[in-house]
């Protein structure tokens, strides 16, 4: 059967519609995506609070985005591997682990940038 034919307006309402299904899972189901959530919302009110300038909140921002960001996909490519492969397989592992390798890389960096962006305000 041909899916139904939509136009182009009422696509890109339906693709956010889907996202903001993707963000419900994600946010249901997955312990990290909850975990960095519950950061990206303290280190946002800390923002607020120290008064950060505009190129932190850049900075803050992107890092957030960008952990999350790698962290639904990670999720998304586990999921994928899975169901193609659900029983062990040497191959898939390596490939979840890198892609676990990439969360933890831009993790680590907006760690280095929380750092940067909160330490003269907090022991200065």
């Amino acid at each position: 059967m041909k899916p139904k034919k939509t136009t182009y307006f009422k696509g890109r309402i339906l693709s956010g519609v889907y996202a903001c299904k993707g963000i419900l899972i994600l946010l249901k189901k997955e312990r990290n995506i909850q975990v960095q959530f519950v950061i990206a919302i303290l280190v946002t009110v800390m923002g607020f609070y120290y008064h950060i300038t505009p190129v932190e909140w850049s900075l803050q921002l992107l890092s957030i985005g960008l952990v999350i960001g790698l962290e639904a996909f990670n999720t998304a490519l586990e999921e994928m591997a899975n169901f193609i492969q659900p029983t062990y397989h040497e191959y898939i592992k390596k490939i979840k682990d890198i892609a676990a390798a990439a969360v933890l890389f831009a993790a680590i960096v907006a760690f280095v940038v929380g750092v940067l962006i909160y330490y003269p305000y907090l022991f200065t």
